[in-house]
């Protein structure tokens, strides 16, 4: 006899998708449990536990720019799947990759919690579906993985540092086949993530450039429709007393601390839930790049200016597709 289960109802899924947000946001307050877990480990009876994690901590502290330390099975954590529907998130091709190459992802806008980098390229199988043989790695600041027990939960999701040792180590894969996923904008980038902002900060970011150039490795500019738009910010612009204090904080920290709001759990008036709005984050056409172990600062400005116009081009050809006006163009 075949038995069949009855679908979960739409109030019950939502109520699901939105526990799984939850985990998402409450995965950057785990950072604060895991050092108070560590300080008490110290003080406590249990100070012996403390002192063998160091000793790990000591022989592992290179594993983050040695390309982590991922698992697939916390990858495909089934809350993940309810955490993409939320939005939803969606990946699009718009070009095949070649797997025997090694490609540099430059990840556009940066927006609030980098939503999109982190449900496309750290959980599920769309990825591996529409790139088969490439294996991405999303950079994130180094300081992230200075905490103890939660540098072992982010690695395990497939995130590395956003040190160039890191990102050379990723591209020097000689067989090909490795995706370096960067959020160019960075941390100072999110205090420009308002809904309907278009503002990237990237005419001064050229490393990304020169490491690609380094190794030979083909750059594809993504851009993720809807970034902006799962939270809104207390107005900072330039200028005003916030932004300077956030600004200042952000070089003394080296992470920005936007004040953000959204939804709450019952009620849309306000809380930390994200707004139900989707994300499309679309993969561009690699751009070839012939390796050059000493590029000249010419050829930096040639190819960054290479891939501003390609970024353009992308955010051009698909606008209309995901809901923006035809009037709005990207600002550099």
């Amino acid at each position: 006899m075949k038995v069949e289960f009855a679908p979960i109802n739409v109030p019950l899924k939502r109520r699901i998708q939105t526990v799984a947000v939850l985990q998402w946001i409450f995965s950057f307050l785990l950072l604060e449990f895991c050092c108070g877990f560590f300080v008490i480990l110290i003080l406590g009876n249990f100070w012996f536990l403390a002192v063998l994690y160091l000793l790990w901590l000591y022989l592992d502290w290179e594993t983050p720019c040695t390309g982590g330390r991922r698992s697939q099975w916390v990858r495909s954590w089934t809350v993940w799947k309810y955490f993409r529907e939320y939005f939803p998130i969606q990946l699009i091709k718009t070009s095949d990759l070649n797997p025997n190459h090694n490609y540099l992802f430059g990840f556009h806008p940066h927006g609030v919690l980098v939503a999109g980098a982190f449900g496309n390229f750290c959980t599920g199988p769309s990825f591996s579906s529409l790139f088969p043989g490439l294996t991405p790695y999303l950079h994130i600041m180094p300081i992230w993985f200075a905490c103890p027990f939660f540098r072992e939960y982010i690695m395990s999701a497939g995130m590395v540092s956003a040190s160039k040792e890191s990102v050379s180590y990723v591209l020097n894969n000689k067989e090909g086949g490795h995706a370096s996923v960067i959020v160019i904008g960075g941390a100072e980038e999110s205090l420009n993530a308002h809904p309907g902002s278009l503002t990237l900060n990237i005419l001064k970011r050229k490393g990304f450039i020169k490491m690609a150039l380094k190794h030979g490795a083909h750059l594809v500019p993504v851009f993720s429709f809807g970034e902006n738009e799962l939270f809104k910010q207390v107005a900072n612009p330039k200028g005003s007393w916030l932004r300077n204090v956030q600004e200042k904080l952000q070089k003394i920290m080296g992470f920005a601390l936007p004040l953000f709001h959204a939804r709450g759990i019952f009620q849309y008036s306000f809380g930390l839930i994200p707004y139900r709005q989707p994300i499309h984050t679309v993969v561009g056409s690699p751009i070839p790049v012939k390796q050059n172990l000493s590029p000249t600062t010419e050829e930096i400005e040639q190819l960054h200016a290479l891939y501003l116009q390609k970024l353009r081009k992308l955010f051009e050809e698909h606008k209309r597709t995901y809901g923006i006006p035809e009037h709005k163009s990207l600002i550099f």
